[in-house]
């Protein structure tokens, strides 16, 4: 064992600075890369005197200093685990965008994620690992879903008033596999245009890019929502195959959808793919109880992965039983369907311990986005506090924020300019998308950054 942990340390010896330190940081190091799982005993401290070859007195600081900061247990009688500190498992920021998850960024806010629900997950995974046997007896290959994952979305939908049977339900790697299987059997008339808002989440448009997909732009706005005046006007006149729509809490303006406009939009003689993924992230206090966007000709799909975590990569189409069965028959279903274990683990999240992650989730998420909020005041930028979803939508007046963007850049903060989310690359030029996923030290530190860009951008246009 002691030589096992000691090969796991890599060369720490060549780390600058004192050994203590050194050996401190190649262990918590090593507990984040998975060379030494959490909840590994060490040998004990003259052991690892031993094997290290230093004083037992670097051992001990070095030691002292990791059960300081969270990364170590210390039982009397039981000798001492590594662990991850509380700080980064109970939070729902991941930890990586905190270490510049963008490259060479000190701080990256390009990505609205959120982390694993920790202690609830790994629950789940061991409650999976325990109920596995069944799938190890089968072929593992590709089906419509597991069987009781199938019932458990079905049963959540009925409760939230769309009635749905499990065979109405089709299990997929994610919300974007979801929309990339319906493309790819849906849209087959490459002259009629898809209908999409603007603007709208980039992962969406990069599917329909690759389908070389021609865009019909909708308006959509944080402040009036979705005009389905234009929209109307649009179906009349573009006749769009399809349409693509995020209907609660909208990424990145996080418009809500009222039952009005979903129902006008329900009777459009239209195809309609309602994306849900980020339904469950209803900020209101109580949450509200706006129907789903569905009618004859409206197909949800839905995503475990911001509700939980983007490593859980489940997805799910819920249509009619008829277009499943004829989705099943796609060639594409195979390599879209998540792995057997997988799905078991989500069978375990979205049980009867949902509720729980879910309530837990939504305070401090909803803490996250007024502190952000709190932060821009006073900037000039403008901006409405969404009712839910995971980012706020600013408008940063005369500012072009991919000018903003790439000077935050050269300071260490990657953020996400507006053209990025537009259908055509070019408009949303003073828009600025932040999540506020990020933990309020970060948030403070971004919002003062950019701040510090424009007043240097202001600066320079007054003194040319």
């Amino acid at each position: 064992m002691t030589a096992g942990f000691a090969t796991a340390l890599g060369p720490w010896r060549d780390r600058p600075g004192p050994l203590a330190r050194a050996l401190s940081t190649a262990v918590r190091e090593a507990v984040v890369d998975g060379r030494l799982p959490a909840g590994t005993r060490l040998p004990s401290e003259r052991e690892l005197s031993r094997v290290l070859g230093v004083s037992r007195g670097t051992v001990v600081a070095a030691l002292t200093q990791l059960r300081d900061d969270g990364w170590l247990h210390t039982r009397h009688g039981s000798g001492s685990h590594v662990r991850l500190p509380a700080r980064l498992t109970e939070r729902t920021t991941p930890w990586s965008l905190d270490r510049g998850g963008a490259g060479d960024a000190d701080l990256d806010l390009t990505l609205a994620l959120t982390a694993a629900p920790h202690e609830a997950y790994l629950a789940a995974l061991a409650r999976a690992a325990e109920r596995s046997a069944a799938l190890l007896v089968d072929s593992g290959t590709a089906t419509a879903g597991l069987p009781r994952l199938r019932e458990l979305l079905a049963d959540r939908y009925t409760r939230d008033g769309l009635a749905t049977r499990p065979e109405q339900i089709l299990v997929t790697s994610g919300a974007q596999a979801a929309l990339t299987l319906l493309l790819d059997h849906l849209h087959t008339d490459r002259r009629r245009p898809v209908a999409v808002e603007s603007p709208s989440y980039p992962g969406a448009l990069a599917v329909l890019r690759a389908r070389r997909a021609r865009l019909l732009p909708l308006p959509v706005t944080s402040e009036g929502g979705w005009d389905t005046g234009h929209l109307a006007t649009a179906v009349r006149t573009r006749s769009p195959q399809l349409a693509y729509l995020v209907p609660d809490f909208q990424n990145p303006t996080g418009a809500h959808m009222d039952a009005a406009t979903r129902a006008q939009i329900a009777r459009l003689p239209l195809t309609v793919i309602a994306d849900e993924t980020l339904r469950d992230l209803d900020l209101r206090t109580p949450p509200g109880t706006e129907p789903h966007l569905a009618g004859p000709r409206v197909i949800q799909i839905g995503s475990a992965g911001k509700t939980l975590w983007t490593g859980l990569r489940i997805g799910w189409i819920r249509a009619t039983a008829d277009l499943v069965r004829q989705l099943r028959r796609n060639p594409l279903q195979a390599q879209l369907s998540p792995p057997p274990l997988e799905q078991l683990i989500a069978t375990e999240l979205l049980g009867e311990g949902l509720s729980a992650v879910l309530a837990d989730r939504r305070s401090r998420l909803r803490a996250q986005r007024d502190h952000l909020a709190g932060l821009l005041d006073g900037s000039g930028w403008t901006h409405t506090v969404p009712d839910g979803g995971l980012s706020l939508w600013l408008h940063l007046g005369a500012t072009p924020a991919t000018e903003l963007a790439a000077r935050a850049a050269r300071h260490g903060l990657a953020v996400t300019p507006g053209p990025h989310f537009a259908a055509d690359r070019a408009t949303l030029t003073h828009h600025l998308r932040l999540p506020f996923t990020a933990t309020p030290d970060v948030l403070g530190r971004a919002v003062e950054l950019l701040r510090r860009c424009d007043e240097q951008e202001v600066h320079r246009f007054v003194t040319a």
